[in-house]
């Protein structure tokens, strides 16, 4: 009405204003250190860049994408097209049922499929690099395959009968919502589930014998599935077993038993459990297996008679084969080269014989079969792949503050002379019960054959020995992965490996945080550091309960906005707080700049508070043989967090 006095929105908005100018400022003025410094790494870069372009052709023959098979058809998906192919026929007569460019998408990649029991339809999602959100496409299959319907922002998806989908919803990199959607004369959609927890996520998952569809909710320490009978699609779901804070537990399903791979009973590390689908309470699960204490659990696979766990214990890998049949389990070490495997997805339930690839940062993926008929292991030789000889792998203990063993891998060239006086390169992550990621990357085999020496720290806070060596290096215990990380550097160090002159450090995401204390508390331990999308400010992002991941990840950080002791311990390791005038080694940073998972605020504000700070040091210390750092930040404006597709690895 007139004269209605408007109240003015000036004042409250002021703060907002001044920090998104002071965000587009610091970003322009990075933007512009980027253009003029970049370049100088031109030659370099050049020659970098055709040397991985050179490996990766020499080594990538052997990746094919997934089989799927359904009775005497077989799909699979390549360069964006679909594909139908008889089971006993050749590959080359396979015809192509649709491709992402007919469906106008034509910058994006399939991230998932998944078919419908009678092969009618096939539901597939898309998500495009500078998106964490995917859309799902279902397509009724046929002489002409047809769009069915299109859904946005969606997480998992799985058939719980030949014209019933079931779906997660994701919105701000949560997942809370459930819903089932229908194909048949009665076409409609409604909503099965809702968790009201922020810290807990949902995804979708169907038992192997296609018994039952599983609705998980997970949060970083506790778990509660619902079981939808695929017999009974429509029905609503019923609980397994109500959340109990700390136990974790995933359901498969055999003959009406229900297999439980859980955290429950003492020690509180996974073991596989059983009860009956119609009792599924938790005092009636009984144990099958437990795992031996420093053992990590890598995956996890159902058959018909068997399940396979493969398993990470003192640095090497094993293949645990339990059989329902004659109640044995059979234990088979892998190769020491070996330090990652895949499961080949979607192995058939009824098959005689388990397809898997074993890697490490240096070798290439091979393949391996496990015949459960033989009950042995075969290498698969399709192509000659050069297995990479001249290398040693080494694997070490480093002792840390409190006496703890922490394992470091090492790779070198056998024909370097005087390691001492080699580059280093020490990797680190350290966070969420996540191990080091050790799979094959083609500028690994380049760093060592130009004679670098590569170390892998699987240090606390990381999972590689369990579930406890996790639990060690969070929350309260974050310190104890930075005192580890301390320790492998040392060790290497006084082994002969290299020396701080020649020593770089390289952390991505989370492990950002432990290097950068690292940087902080110990700056001439290293000469260099490489971050990608680092998390660096801890405190800041913790005390914003807005961002889309703050609530769910005070499990692993702990919540400084209610718990005073706990603001004070991340404040005394958090990278960002802890900056000081002192001589920091130089500094790369990649981050992109519409990353969800870590705002690029708090990157922008830690590169300029180290900056200053260096500079601040050498102005006072004015001394012969001072260097000042390089401290660079590449802000990328496509891609999402820590994304690794070839092109984009490349590029970095």
């Amino acid at each position: 009405q007139e004269g209605t006095k408007i109240p003015s929105k000036r004042k409250q908005n002021t703060s907002i204003v001044t920090s998104d100018l002071l965000h587009k400022n610091l970003l322009k003025s990075e933007q512009k250190h980027w253009n003029n410094i970049s370049p100088t790494y031109k030659a370099m870069t050049k020659r970098i860049k055709e040397k991985l372009e050179e490996l990766h052709n020499m080594y990538t023959l052997s990746s094919r994408s997934p089989r799927m098979r359904f009775g005497e058809n077989v799909y699979f998906e390549e360069n964006g097209c679909i594909f139908l192919a008889k089971a006993d026929d050749d590959e080359g007569n396979a015809e192509i049922l649709f491709s992402v460019e007919d469906l106008g998408f034509s910058d994006a990649f399939i991230q998932r499929i998944r078919i419908s029991p009678d092969q009618r339809y096939m539901a597939i999602s898309l998500k495009s690099e500078n998106s964490e959100e995917a859309t799902c496409i279902i397509m009724k299959l046929g002489n002409l395959p047809v769009v069915e319907k299109v859904i946005p922002s969606v997480f998992s998806f799985e058939w719980a009968a030949n014209d019933v989908l079931y779906y997660t919803a994701q919105k701000n990199l949560k997942c809370q919502n459930v819903f089932m959607t229908t194909f048949t004369y009665q076409k409609h959609t409604k909503l099965v589930y809702t968790e009201q927890d922020a810290r807990f996520f949902v995804d979708l998952y169907c038992t192997k014998d296609g018994r039952f569809l599983t609705i998980n909710s997970n949060s970083k320490t506790t778990s509660e599935v619902w079981l939808v009978d695929c017999r009974r699609p429509l029905e609503s779901p019923s609980l397994v077993q109500a959340r109990t804070t700390g136990i974790i537990y995933h359901i498969e399903h055999r003959k009406d038993q229900l297999y439980i791979l859980t955290t429950y009973g003492e020690p509180a590390e996974y073991k596989l459990m059983k009860a009956p689908v119609a009792s599924s309470g938790k005092e009636n699960w009984q144990i099958v297996y437990a795992l031996e204490k420093k053992t990590k659990l890598v995956d996890f696979e159902m058959f018909s008679d068997d399940c396979i766990m493969f398993l990470k214990n003192a640095g090497h890998l094993y293949l645990n084969v339990i059989s329902f049949v004659s109640h044995s389990v059979q234990s088979i070490k892998l190769p020491t080269w070996a330090c990652e495997f895949e499961l080949e997805s979607h192995p058939e339930y009824t098959t005689s014989t388990c397809y898997f690839q074993l890697s490490s940062p240096i070798h290439p993926p091979k393949r391996f079969a496990y015949s459960f008929k033989e009950n042995n292991l075969i290498e698969q030789a399709v192509q000659e792949v050069p297995i990479i000889t001249n290398c040693h792998t080494t694997r070490l203990l480093a002792k840390s503050k409190d006496e703890t063993l922490v394992p470091i891998t090492v790779f070198h060239n056998k024909n370097s002379k005087e390691l001492h006086r080699r580059p280093l390169l020490v990797h680190v992550y350290g966070a969420y019960g996540i191990d080091l990621n050790m799979s094959f990357k083609e500028e690994k085999l380049m760093l060592i054959e130009e004679g670098w020496i590569l170390a892998y720290c699987h240090v606390r806070g990381g999972g590689e020995q369990g579930l406890s060596w996790h639990r060690d290096g969070c929350q309260h215990n974050k310190l104890k992965g930075l005192h580890d990380l301390r320790a492998c550097i040392t060790l290497l160090h006084q082994l002969g490996f290299s020396q701080p002159k020649y020593t770089a450090l390289a952390a991505a995401s989370a492990g950002g945080v432990l290097a950068g204390a690292l940087c902080n508390i110990d700056p001439a331990l290293i000469r260099a550091m490489v971050l990608q999308a680092p998390f660096v400010d801890v405190l800041n992002t913790m005390m914003k309960t807005h961002l889309p991941l703050t609530i769910e990840e005070q499990e692993e950080w702990g919540n400084p906005l209610e718990d005073e002791k706990c603001m004070k311990y991340i404040k005394s390791y958090c990278p960002y707080q802890n900056i000081k005038p002192q001589c920091y080694p130089s500094v790369f940073i990649t981050a992109y700049e519409n990353d969800e998972r870590i705002p690029l605020t708090g990157i922008l504000q830690y590169v300029q508070k180290l900056r200053k700070a260096a500079l601040d040091h050498a102005s006072r210390t004015s001394k012969k043989g001072n260097w000042i750092p390089s401290i660079i930040l590449d802000v990328q404006a496509s891609g999402s967090h820590c994304d690794s597709s070839w092109e984009h690895s490349l590029n970095e």
